[in-house]
């Protein structure tokens, strides 16, 4: 009885957390589970329904890792993955130090802003492949109008701009959500470090340097291994824009995980793709959190 009453007492002093729990186990945890055991199973639409799938080991594995065009999709992310996380970090840094300063303003601008962070993924998709059509796209138009080239180039159906034009709109996507991170980082920075540095008379460049650099590293960890996790799993701009097209030039892990599953009807190859993916998005960020403990306990 007393075992009994014990339990009861831990079960009513944690149960405010059984939702979070069920809503972890259904969502989240079963999910990832089911994931894995059609990843070691031969399924097709057929024995989908009916249950017989047969079990196949690593053979799934075997068959995604060996296929080139898991090459060609892995390397594709990397590159879509390393550009956005450039690129964004850089114009949202340099929003971020814009923004700090007060001015008139400046807290409406910083909202509109933000509208591109809130605007749904399938509508900012859409508009930038509008806006690089090659036939009718405002881009090719207003290159051709300032003389930068002398006919429309087909952002979205060529081989050697497909990638870059689905970057470019992720880029856009992802410069608010790094703006606003990195403007938190700032505003939290100790005036008092600069008021000194000032009456030392360091200028803003040796500020930013020996100061506002080195004290934002921890944001800026966090913002970049958010960035790894959230755009190496990118899917819908892919989807809306090229469809991992032409000839694969725009191909990433997440859509080619799609295309087996849903295209072609390889359930078991695409949850094995699937699972590589979370795989490799966990080593990146863990990899990344070792070396910045490392050189934090250089430090």
């Amino acid at each position: 009885m007393k075992l009994i009453d014990l339990v009861l007492r831990k079960f009513h002093d944690y149960s405010f957390i059984l939702p979070a729990i069920v809503f972890l186990s259904l969502f989240l945890i079963y999910p990832v589970l089911y994931n894995i055991n059609l990843s070691f199973r031969d399924i097709t639409i057929r024995n989908l329904i009916q249950g017989d799938q047969l079990f196949i080991g690593m053979d799934n594995y075997t068959t995604v890792l060996t296929d080139p065009l898991f090459i060609k999709a892995l390397t594709n992310s990397l590159l879509f993955t390393l550009a956005t996380l450039v690129l964004s970090t850089f114009f949202g840094f340099c929003l971020a130090l814009f923004f700090n300063q007060p001015f008139p303003g400046h807290k409406w601008m910083r909202a509109v802003l933000l509208v591109a962070w809130m605007t749904p993924i399938i509508i900012t998709g859409t508009i930038f492949k509008w806006m690089l059509d090659a036939e009718y796209g405002i881009i090719n138009e207003m290159l051709l109008n300032a003389g930068l080239i002398s006919e429309p180039v087909r952002w979205l159906s060529d081989t050697g701009t497909s990638l870059i034009s689905v970057i470019i709109a992720n880029v856009w996507l992802s410069i608010p959500f790094s703006m606003v991170i990195l403007l938190g980082g700032l505003q939290g920075l100790p005036k008092s470090v600069y008021e000194a540095a000032r009456i030392d008379g360091a200028n803003k460049l040796k500020q930013f340097i020996y100061i506002t650099f080195p004290m934002m590293k921890p944001t800026l960890s966090i913002l970049i291994m958010l960035g790894v996790i959230y755009t190496f799993k990118v899917f819908d701009v892919i989807y809306i824009m090229t469809a991992g097209g032409p000839a694969n030039s725009s191909q990433v892990v997440p859509y080619l995980a799609y295309d087996l599953s849903f295209t072609l009807h390889r359930f078991g190859e695409g949850a094995a793709l699937s699972n590589i993916s979370l795989l490799i998005i966990a080593s990146i960020s863990l990899l990344y959190l070792y070396l910045i403990r490392k050189e934090s306990v250089i430090d």
